[in-house]
């Protein structure tokens, strides 16, 4: 096939898509830094989860650099660079962000698993459809190695077709997994169905854009082989993964919130937590003593919660 190049369309496409790519590395930085100024007390497992996803997002934002860098500064000028074998870090950077979005892929798998009260099927589905995909995006990268030539990346067609549309099939399957599970936790009370249609319409949100640019990454790579336009909008898909997992992770206070500033208190169950930690109880001890009793009166309020299965809490 015959490589025909246009800078618009070749290194303009991988310059504006490493940009953005940049600009989406910034907004989770600045995530991950609210996250761990929000909730200082999370558990061990969701603070190492979050610092390797970013580390892991840097890491793929550097390898995008050099590629880039290399095309449109090292090799400025020579086109013929483009009719050699494909750099190193474009490579890599294919696993790279299927890395990534495999461990955010299965995170959200595990949030199905608990909304569902431990549905195996759809967890199953879920989590076979995202370590396919990083199977298939392995499988490309050792063939990408193969290549004598970029102009060669239309022999891979099938397996990088393959690799996107499992990519899109699992972002639909989790949103419509998600979707289903949540409507069943519906109480019959405003404020707690409130905020189920909340949590399903994120879920629906991050779903379709990711999806978005996963179908944009499949179309263009289908329809235009011979340029880096799919590589742009591969770039940011990672990203994009990512930020949606840390702003699932940090809307966790503001959805639970939700209805608690009147004089009656409604949580949803599958969202309250079912014990009160250490810090709660001291502040509750210090309310207590400091307060004078003005009024003969002594009024009780009791807050009964029903027991609440590991499966229903968020995250």
């Amino acid at each position: 096939m015959a490589f025909l190049f246009s800078k618009d369309a070749v290194l303009g496409a991988a310059f504006i898509g490493f940009s953005i790519s940049t600009l989406c590395l910034g907004a989770l930085s600045m995530q991950t830094y609210t996250y761990f100024r929000r909730y200082p007390q999370d558990r061990p497992f969701y603070k190492a989860l979050v610092a390797f996803i970013w580390i892991l997002e840097f890491v793929d934002q550097a390898v995008v650099a050099h590629a880039v860098y290399f095309y449109l500064v090292t090799n400025w000028g020579e086109p013929l660079s483009l009719l050699g074998r494909p750099v190193w870090s474009l490579l890599v950077q294919v696993t790279l962000g299927a890395a990534a979005g495999t461990v955010v892929k299965a995170c959200f798998a595990m949030r199905v698993w608990r909304f569902s009260n431990r549905n195996i099927w759809a967890t199953g589905l879920i989590l076979l459809l995202t370590f396919a995909q990083m199977a298939t995006a392995c499988v490309f990268t050792r063939k990408g190695f193969e290549m004598s030539s970029l102009a060669d990346a239309s022999q891979l067609r099938f397996v990088a077709t393959l690799s996107l549309g499992i990519g899109v099939a699992t972002d639909s399957v989790t949103a419509i997994a998600l979707c289903i599970f949540l409507r069943k936790l519906r109480t019959g009370y405003t404020k707690d169905d409130s905020i189920v249609n909340r949590l399903s319409l994120f879920a629906v949100n991050t779903g379709a854009l990711t999806s978005a640019f996963s179908l944009a990454t499949l179309v263009t790579y289908d329809t235009m082989p011979s340029n880096f336009v799919y590589m742009g909008c591969y770039f940011v898909v990672s990203k994009l993964y990512a930020n949606s997992f840390l702003a699932t992770l940090n809307t966790r206070k503001v959805l639970r919130g939700r209805g608690t500033d009147g004089e009656h208190v409604t949580m949803p169950t599958f969202l309250m937590v079912g014990k009160i930690t250490e810090q709660d109880q001291e502040d509750q001890d210090i309310t207590t003593q400091g307060s004078r009793i003005e009024v003969g009166v002594q009024r009780e309020i009791s807050l009964s919660r029903d027991p609440i299965p590991s499966y229903a809490v968020a995250w």
